[in-house]
């Protein structure tokens, strides 16, 4: 079958790695089915793996891809949950080691045909186009986790994101006001904080600039860049979730600040089957709908992933099987 894949482990030069060409089809064992993939959407950390970030050196060459939407056997239009192996009795599959999930453990999902257990195998709504379809495990589900089971978030509230464009930030800002909830967002150009506003955001600010009120929760997958401007930013006894270190890890961490004003600091890491229906349901209520900026043929998956190195993305960039 045909796929996109990192040939190697470039930290220098990652998208030199890049490689769409034939690697063998998927295993399917007893229990699991064969999915045709119509829909990919490009996520950060396919960019690691090109990099060799979290991936031993003798695992490459590798599929990229975190999620997917395709067809199952039975024609059934799904989206692959991303935590394949859950032991027997567990209540929150995000707690399963990292090393569970499909990118690292497992081939990803750039390919023709993926493999995965029936039960990770998710509806999606029909009034989904195949490519928003493939935003929902990623972003879209992350998001709802973040606000609402982190945070625990309820209308009226308030809550920071910290950047305006990609597909977690226009997740957060989309969710959050279609659940009643205050929205302020800070973004480093003119063009990204009117892309917020328009998506719903409440309020919007330059980077690292005060805000007229301290939020009840701060959405941070920034890291280095922002980290003291969102603990500058939540009230006392609030939330700062943390969902990613786009910029690098936290130095220093303002410890006195944390304890003196008794914040909250979580982390947040993808999301549950149980609150993947919740999200669906919120979502067909409301009618809103994942952000694509683009879909392209995987065909141009070097033009994709370079768009997506450089920042260049409102929403999610989408690559798509003819």
């Amino acid at each position: 079958m045909k796929a996109v894949y990192a040939a190697h482990p470039d930290p220098h030069d990652p998208l030199s790695a890049l490689v769409l060409g034939e690697r063998p089809d998927p295993v399917v064992p007893e229990g699991w089915s064969r999915v045709r993939v119509r829909a990919v959407s490009l996520n950060h950390k396919d960019l690691w793996t090109l990099r060799g970030v979290g991936l031993n050196y003798d695992k490459y060459p590798r599929i990229l891809g975190c999620e997917a939407a395709g067809e199952d056997p039975d024609g059934r239009r799904v989206t692959l949950y991303p935590v394949l192996d859950s032991p027997p009795g567990t209540t929150d599959e995000t707690l399963v080691l990292p090393a569970a999930q499909l990118v690292g453990a497992r081939p990803g999902t750039l390919a023709e045909y993926i493999a995965a257990p029936a039960a990770c195998l998710l509806p999606v709504p029909d009034h989904l186009t195949w490519a928003e379809a493939a935003c929902l495990m990623c972003t879209w589900l992350p998001a709802y986790r973040m606000l609402f089971t982190k945070a625990e978030l309820l209308p009226g509230n308030s809550v920071l994101v910290q950047g305006a464009a990609g597909g977690l930030s226009t997740a957060l800002i989309q969710l959050g006001a279609a659940a009643g909830l205050r929205v302020h967002v800070t973004s480093r150009t003119a063009e990204k904080r009117e892309l917020a506003r328009s998506l719903g955001a409440h309020a919007v600010f330059e980077s690292n600039a005060d805000l007229p009120e301290q939020v009840d929760a701060v959405i941070d997958s920034v890291g280095k860049a922002t980290w003291t401007h969102s603990l500058r930013s939540v009230r006392n006894g609030g939330t700062v979730v943390v969902a990613g270190a786009t910029t690098g890890d936290v130095s220093p961490a303002r410890l006195h600040r944390i304890y003196f004003h008794q914040i909250k600091i979580v982390g947040s890491f993808s999301g549950t089957r149980d609150e993947y229906a919740r999200m669906l349901a919120l979502m067909n209520t409301t009618g809103i709908r994942p952000l694509v900026d683009e879909v392209l043929s995987v065909r141009d998956a070097p033009l994709a992933f370079k768009r997506l190195s450089d920042g260049d993305v409102r929403g999610n960039l989408v690559l798509s099987w003819p």
